[in-house]
């Protein structure tokens, strides 16, 4: 199953953030695949505070995870494999035991950790052209 989206402004992003949740209600494990500055992050923000979570969020570049709270006190986890070398820093890091944690995980430039992703999860591109961005969900199984 896949889903496009085209969006001109970044005011977008909440009802964007709403259609992914909505439309992958069952889903946990999220990965984003895009060029730098593609909008990886600031879409992952939007999710995350659609989630209820509150307070700074920032990118995971430097401790690769990032964990959050929603307001119910459910964890949230945002990964970044961007500066990892190869799966065993994944290892290192817990990240089997976050992705088998039941709780909502988004993970930017998962290319490096193929091997260690469920077999569920949500696929979300980000493509730029010009003054828009295009995303396409797509659901792996």
């Amino acid at each position: 199953m896949e889903k496009q989206f085209t969006i001109l402004s970044e005011s977008e992003l909440p009802m964007l953030a709403h259609q992914l949740l909505d439309g992958f209600a069952s889903t946990r494990v999220f990965i984003f695949t895009g060029n730098l500055g593609a909008g990886k992050t600031t879409f992952i923000k939007q999710i995350c505070a659609f989630l209820g979570v509150e307070g700074t969020m920032s990118s995971p570049s430097f401790s690769i995870v990032n964990e959050y709270q929603t307001n119910k006190g459910e964890p949230v986890y945002h990964v970044d494999c961007y500066r990892m070398k190869d799966e065993s820093e994944a290892w290192d890091i817990g990240l089997d035991e976050i992705l088998d944690s039941g709780a909502y995980c988004f993970i930017e430039w998962p290319d490096k950790i193929d091997n260690l992703l469920p077999e569920n999860y949500v696929r979300v591109s980000i493509t730029q052209e010009e003054n828009q961005r295009i995303f396409k969900f797509s659901k792996e199984i």
